[in-house]
């Protein structure tokens, strides 16, 4: 148990790290494509780039790590954007678009592998300290939400090209995660785990509690991304400066990852359903409060509870997705989650700016409901499910 707890303090390190530069990346990506894009409703694009390498790699890193282990698939990924960063900041100096968006690919290739943070802590440690492993490590990316957007404020203008200094910044981040990881003692995958298959995936997916959960945590991450890369563009839209936006995305991701301290701990005592149904309601609350206004303090408070309605509906998917396989499995099923979680955040990221820049605020925060729908109707028919096969039968 001593090895899992110093294992998950690691991986909390790793996951602040990575959302140090996610967060920066998030603020500043939209605004970057949208000062040197070709056409201006292709601003968010860098962001789906971004997004897209992550999904194109999330399959292959998780089996990668099956064979080569966790901690050399982790350092792998962060080389990886240490020439992603490098490359965007190449195309940030000669304002050139395509470049740039091509460096956003490469950067996901880091984020497809840092999104296995939080299954490593998991199968490390016991069944009972599970939910709270999954949630102290995404609660690293608490300190992430507050060094990214903060440190990008004193970085984008460090250098006579806007926005250089801020990612010339994240190849120092990016160093330490290599640093931090030399640290992790996660055992190689045995020879069972390494080499043998398990169930086809097909019956896997196939399961209910699988459904629901990539439904639950895809779903609940696609409507976050939808509404959280446009917000910093609308708020410029809306007149209100960098600043402000900066303030309104530290605070999301300070809600995305603060309330994992305690997560964990709600997980067990309500059940993962519940769990996600509070974070449905919540999603709802985000969307009647952001179509109510435009001031800062529309933008601040339905992005805090954006952000909390993810951290439930995103913990609660993940622990119940490590019900449904077995040891020789955990690559194929976990793969097969990201992989979806990442088709629908790239799908919605380039959705938001091209909504955004046709309808407007209103009409993206509308198109969020029905998907916010969908998520409530799984979990239902879930409980039903549970709740009819637990019924004792008549004799």
């Amino acid at each position: 148990m001593e090895i899992a707890k110093r294992n998950v303090v690691v991986l909390a390190a790793c996951q602040a790290l990575l959302f140090t530069n996610n967060s920066t990346l998030i603020a500043l990506n939209g605004l970057v494509g949208y000062a040197i894009a070709p056409d201006k409703r292709l601003a968010t694009l860098p962001v789906t780039g971004w997004v897209i390498g992550a999904a194109l790699t999330t399959f292959f890193a998780s089996l990668l790590m099956k064979r080569i282990g966790r901690r050399a698939g982790f350092m792998f990924g962060t080389t990886v954007g240490i020439v992603g960063a490098l490359i965007c900041s190449t195309a940030i100096y000669l304002g050139h678009f395509w470049l740039f968006c091509s460096g956003t690919v490469v950067f996901g290739v880091y984020n497809a592998f840092g999104q296995y943070y939080r299954f490593a802590a998991a199968d490390t440690g016991s069944v009972e300290f599970r939910s709270k492993a999954i949630s102290f490590v995404v609660a690293g990316g608490l300190v992430g939400g507050i060094l990214g957007p903060t440190s990008s404020r004193f970085t984008m203008d460090l250098l006579p090209t806007m926005y250089l200094g801020a990612y010339l910044a994240l190849i120092g981040i990016l160093v330490l995660v290599l640093l931090v990881l030399t640290q992790l003692r996660i055992p190689l995958p045995s020879e069972k785990e390494a080499h043998e298959g398990g169930r086809p995936l097909l019956q896997i997916m196939k399961q209910p509690a699988y459904i629901v959960a990539v439904v639950a945590a895809g779903f609940g991450y696609g409507i976050m991304n939808l509404l959280m890369t446009a917000t910093p563009l609308a708020m410029g839209v809306c007149g209100h400066p960098y600043s402000a936006a900066a303030t309104v995305i530290s605070w999301h991701v300070i809600g995305m990852f603060a309330p994992s301290f305690f997560t964990g701990s709600l997980v067990k005592r309500f059940g993962v359903l519940n769990m996600m149904m509070a974070g449905v309601a919540l999603n709802l609350a985000c969307v009647a409060i952001a179509i109510a206004g435009v001031d800062v303090a529309n933008f601040w408070f339905s992005l805090v509870l954006l952000g909390v309605g993810w951290n439930f509906l995103f913990i609660s998917g993940t622990t119940l997705l490590t019900e449904t396989y077995r040891p020789e499995e955990r690559a194929k099923a976990q793969g097969a989650n990201d992989l979806t979680i990442f088709i629908i955040m790239a799908t919605s990221s380039f959705a938001s700016g091209v909504v955004l820049e046709a309808s407007g605020w209103n009409t993206l925060n509308f198109l969020a409901l029905p998907f916010i729908g969908a998520v409530a109707l799984a979990v239902v028919w879930l409980m039903l499910r549970r709740r009819a096969l637990a019924a004792p039968r008549p004799a």
